[in-house]
């Protein structure tokens, strides 16, 4: 189960560094294609800024889990993975509610679910 758990924090953390790359380099290209509806095209050169924003947030829960890959106490690196993944959580409800239930399910769930494997 560590080994499983170890890898759906890697998947989380990859996950949140294609949102990073998405919102801060892509925001104009592909994150048109993948915010369709969401946003009106014409919106997006606009709000590059906010988005860059946003992906950095997205970079620092990715760091975060992906330092717990470099942290010798397994028990330290348990309680920051849960941490993270938490913040995780928390903001894929949060975007859920506010933004698209779409969200809950490609950001919260995975996270929730490496979580509850961590926790076995």
């Amino acid at each position: 189960m560590e080994i499983l758990g170890k890898i759906l924090v890697g998947l989380v953390a990859l996950e949140h560094l294609y949102i990073l790359y998405i919102e801060m380099f892509a925001w104009e290209t592909k994150g048109k294609e993948i915010f369709k509806g969401s946003l009106a095209p014409e919106l997006f050169k606009p709000t590059k800024t906010l988005a860059a924003n946003q992906g950095l947030y997205n970079g620092f829960l990715a760091a975060g889990l992906i330092w717990t890959f470099f942290i010798e106490d397994r028990q330290w690196a348990f309680y920051i993975a849960v941490f993270f993944l938490t913040c995780v959580i928390v903001a894929g409800i949060y975007g859920a509610v506010t933004a698209s239930k779409k969200i809950f399910f490609v950001q919260a769930l995975p996270a929730i679910v490496a979580l509850v494997v961590l926790h076995m």
